[in-house]
């Protein structure tokens, strides 16, 4: 008999322009987003969707939107959440919103990485976001240029399945 195939939901948390939907893009380049157009742009309004298969995984990715209106949204998304995720902007101070995630994740009691993104510019500083974060592993990243992002995730994905507790 061959091994079962496990779903894993992980959400991807953080703050506006943070890079959630580059992230989840980075790894499914076909990944659905509703966004809404603005002076940046655009920017994620509902959610991101990303899915991936890691060996006999499937990790389904949901962004949540990075404004603080939408924290309805962010709290819709997390239900039944294997992992969470937050990308952090190593080319900026962490806002606050940002620090609420961070303690409102703490609770919850699953696994959560920190993904230090925009690893790739040369003002980043990924080493104030491990100061700032020393609960949470952090993974330097580029969700632009897709540096170092399915290897954290794979990295992620190992933390998560050993920290499920296995069923009698």
């Amino acid at each position: 008999m061959g091994v079962a195939e496990l779903k894993i939901k992980i959400v991807v948390f953080g703050a506006y322009n943070a890079g959630k939907s580059s992230f989840i893009r980075a790894l499914d380049p076909f990944s659905r987003h509703i966004e809404a157009e603005n002076a940046d742009g655009s920017t994620t309004v509902a959610m991101d969707f990303g899915r991936i298969r890691i060996g006999d995984h499937s990790v389904f990715l949901f962004g949540t939107p990075g404004q603080e209106r939408f924290e309805f949204a962010r709290k819709v998304l997390s239900r039944g959440m294997d992992g969470a995720i937050v990308v952090v902007d190593s080319t900026r101070d962490m806002d606050e919103i940002t620090m609420n995630l961070f303690q409102w994740l703490k609770t919850r009691g699953i696994p959560i990485a920190v993904m230090a993104n925009k690893c790739d510019c040369a003002d980043a500083l990924p080493d104030q976001i491990r100061a700032k974060a020393p609960w949470f592993p952090v993974h330097a990243i580029s969700a632009r240029t897709g540096m170092n992002v399915e290897s954290s995730l794979r990295a992620f994905l190992s933390e998560i399945l050993s920290a499920r507790v296995p069923l009698p």
